[in-house]
């Protein structure tokens, strides 16, 4: 049997199992995407694109569809940490349902701070009851960093009064799979931008139980539901890159895939915001782009509806999905050169440090022969 027969043998008998429990929500899938004035076409359109996305063969396909239909069978807690509620507001704040939305909608959500109508003692006695009705069942989706300095009281949630880390240790324990949505969960973000004074952490140093990553200020809503579903589909989390990032959406350079990397290559740059490079589409490595060292898929995927992201509107990628971006892809709006980066941790990340300084070079050289080739073309003519 081939690897992609067991993926699928894993898959079909995992969905069967679902299949076999009994619904969560009243209403079927196709009952709430008809409500939205989405087709069965455009739901299998999106059934495709999302199997091309996690790295399948498209005879996934309709096992993704299936997935989608009993995702209501797999109990899901939402937390909330250090954070600002973005990456939230990167799946749901949309002006009209997509299927993403409505598929998030039909997932048993059983505890979500933000969506939850219940407050107080009702809203604790929902977590409780979600721990332990569902214990050893329910997937976990941590947003923002955990503070542990002063016992982790710079942050407590709830009439109880717990602390970050007394919830995360609590929730994470019967946990079937942990999902850390954003940078500031992922690696602690801007909640742990130097000096860091509450010692924000990112949950996978908090806890030891394995974790997935999605980075990103905020991660697109198709990284955040295509692990879900990838969850859903095999009972397991995805393969993961060495920061323990998804490889479907993490496994390349923004700057590979930018619609200005022609530019680059060309050695067409914008100087300065507002210049002629700018209006034309000129590549914004000069003013501080960090697509050449973030691994990401937005160019690809982009942000509301798949309508634009930051690269395309004009301004450069800012790293935001690399660990510890806030230190060391500052300043935003000027090249990283040559210059020592600063704020790093020792030992794994010292080690990171260096690979990237030598990224850096490179890519400098490249910015500087691009240039030299521009300017040779512009001699012969």
């Amino acid at each position: 049997m081939s690897d992609y027969q067991a993926l699928m043998a894993r898959c079909e008998a995992r969905l069967e199992k679902l299949a076999a429990q009994a619904p969560v929500k009243t209403d079927s899938l196709q009952t709430r995407l008809d409500a939205a004035g989405i087709s069965r076409r455009d739901f299998m359109k999106w059934s495709a694109v999302t199997t091309t996305a996690l790295a399948l063969p498209m005879q996934f396909a309709p096992m993704v569809a299936k997935a989608a239909e009993v995702a209501d069978r797999v109990p899901l807690i939402w937390l909330h940490m250090a954070e600002c509620t973005g990456c939230s507001e990167s799946l749901i704040r949309c002006d009209t349902p997509t299927i993403d939305t409505v598929l998030f909608d039909h997932i048993s959500l059983e505890y979500h701070e933000t969506l939850m109508a219940a407050a107080g003692w009702q809203a604790e006695e929902n977590l409780e009851h979600a721990l332990h009705a569902y214990k050893g069942q329910y997937l976990l989706a941590v947003e923002g960093a955990i503070p542990t300095a002063n016992g982790g009281h710079f942050l407590t949630v709830g009439c109880k009064g717990h602390t970050g880390m007394e919830i995360i240790h609590e929730t994470a324990a019967n946990a079937a799979a942990i999902i850390s949505v954003g940078t500031c969960a992922a690696f602690g973000g801007v909640q742990a931008a130097a000096p860091n004074p509450t010692e924000a952490r990112p949950v996978d140093k908090v806890i030891h139980q394995p974790v997935v990553n999605l980075g990103g200020c905020p991660p697109s809503e198709k990284n955040i539901v295509g692990t879900l579903m990838y969850f859903i589909m095999f009972g397991k989390l995805p393969p993961l890159d060495m920061f323990n990032r998804p490889k479907w959406a993490y496994g390349a350079r923004v700057h590979d895939n930018c619609e200005r990397r022609g530019r680059f290559d060309a050695g067409e740059f914008v100087e300065t915001f507002g210049d002629h490079g700018a209006k034309e589409g000129y590549c914004l490595y000069k003013v501080g782009c960090k697509g050449p060292y973030t691994y990401n898929n937005c160019p690809t995927e982009r942000f509301n509806h798949h309508t634009s992201w930051p690269v395309l509107a004009g301004h450069g990628c800012i790293g935001c999905s690399e660990p510890n971006f806030w230190d060391t892809m500052a300043d935003f709006e000027k090249p990283l050169g040559r210059r020592e980066l600063h704020s790093l941790d020792k030992t794994a990340d010292f080690i990171g440090g260096a690979i990237l300084g030598l990224t850096v070079a490179g890519i400098g050289a490249h910015a500087v022969a691009s240039v030299f080739a521009k300017e040779n073309k512009e001699e012969e003519q």
